[in-house]
């Protein structure tokens, strides 16, 4: 049998005084030090967007893609078909190397209360995620950028593709041979303006019956039929699926930031009117109209069983993330990735000091992004 010592003071303040006339004995036995962490947004781009490649060579990469080219031609009595031969384009893939440094010192680990070394690790890691999540964000949505050198250079400054209004762009960074211009767009972007079957700078391709009018015509950065910083509208997104359609993509997903999302909820596609039943049956059941669950039949039912507003809006996955730019909201077909990824080398670890472990070392890695299949995407861009 154990007898308890009276007088032992713990954090809880459990114990006393006045066992030991006053004179307990204060001991600190379960304090512990503890980090809160910040919040992380995350947003998968990768499984999103793009379609990863690995590749044994360094420096610029080539993609090439087939184009309709071949046709049959009606022979006359004694005549040979003329000879034709199959039309290609290739999309060059710019590869360059990001790293990080971590400053992590002998004495560090040494002294700290916390596990410095996991500490560093963890933030490298969450640091890696963040540059890749706004690297292929501001591909995808053309916004311009000097430090990951997105959107259209001219004049030596990164620009962000702007909006198409009338059947003109805002700017001329935003023409179809400025984009396809390795040079001007590394990370190139979707379809631009001006676009034509011929011209050896262009990236559009024949589709059906569809003519090089209205396919030119249904380019991608777009400006909003609203103003407004956040503005959204379910015109914008109607017209967007059939610009895609034309050339024989189906747009599966719908991307758009909090801002966005807050106008998409005030909209009175989703406050329909209820019934003089339904508000009758509310009275009746103490007064309360709304829906009080999951089961209620009525406009909001659906929306309590779901957690909130349905997923899904004229077939689109709905996908609302901070990471999507303010004043840009974005429809794509996801059923094909219209981003190529090619890695050189994954991140890795280099040791400055051998034997030293993280102390003076650094992590880099080797890639290159780029959109190569231009009608993948419609960018609709508040004025």
């Amino acid at each position: 049998m154990v007898d308890a010592t009276p007088g032992l003071l713990t954090t809880l303040n459990t114990g006393s005084y006045a066992n030991t006339g006053g004179t307990g004995e204060r001991v600190l036995i379960d304090y512990k030090d503890a980090i809160i962490d910040y919040k992380v947004a995350d947003l998968p781009v990768m499984q999103f967007f793009a379609d990863p490649m690995s590749t044994d060579t360094g420096g610029n990469i080539d993609i090439t893609f087939g184009k309709p080219s071949m046709k049959l031609e009606q022979l006359e009595e004694g005549t040979t078909p003329q000879y034709q031969h199959t039309k290609l384009r290739s999309e060059r893939v710019a590869v360059k190397e990001w790293g990080i440094a971590i400053g992590v010192t002998r004495r560090m680990i040494e002294d700290s209360r916390f596990n410095e070394v996991e500490m560093a690790l963890n933030e490298a890691r969450r640091a890696v995620d963040r540059h890749m999540t706004q690297h292929v964000t501001n591909v995808v949505f053309g916004v311009g950028d000097a430090t990951l050198q997105t959107g259209i250079l001219s004049g030596g400054v990164y620009s962000d593709i702007t909006e198409q209004t009338g059947g003109a762009y805002l700017a001329a960074t935003s023409d179809e041979s400025n984009i396809s211009d390795f040079s001007k767009a590394e990370n190139g972007g979707f379809l631009g303006a001006k676009a034509t079957f011929s011209s050896t700078a262009s990236r559009l391709d024949q589709y059906a019956n569809q003519s090089v009018a209205i396919l030119s015509g249904a380019a991608s950065y777009n400006a909003c039929t609203s103003t407004g910083a956040d503005s959204f509208t379910l015109t914008d997104v109607a017209a967007s699926i059939s610009r895609m359609s034309k050339h024989g993509y189906n747009a599966t997903h719908l991307f758009i930031n909090p801002g966005q999302y807050e106008n998409m909820l005030k909209m009175a596609d989703f406050a329909t009117a209820f019934t003089a039943a339904q508000s009758s049956a509310g009275v009746a059941n103490g007064g309360n109209v709304m829906p009080t669950d999951a089961g209620s039949m009525n406009p909001f039912g659906t929306m309590l069983s779901t957690g909130g507003i349905v997923g899904q809006i004229y077939g689109l996955t709905v996908v609302v993330n901070a990471w999507v730019p303010s004043g840009r909201f974005g429809v794509f077909d996801l059923s094909v990735k219209p981003m190529a990824y090619v890695e050189r080398r994954p991140l890795t670890v280099e040791e400055a000091n051998p034997g030293f472990g993280i102390i003076g070392s650094y992590m880099s890695m080797r890639y290159g992004l780029k959109v190569v299949r231009p009608e993948a995407g419609q960018i609709v861009i508040s004025p």
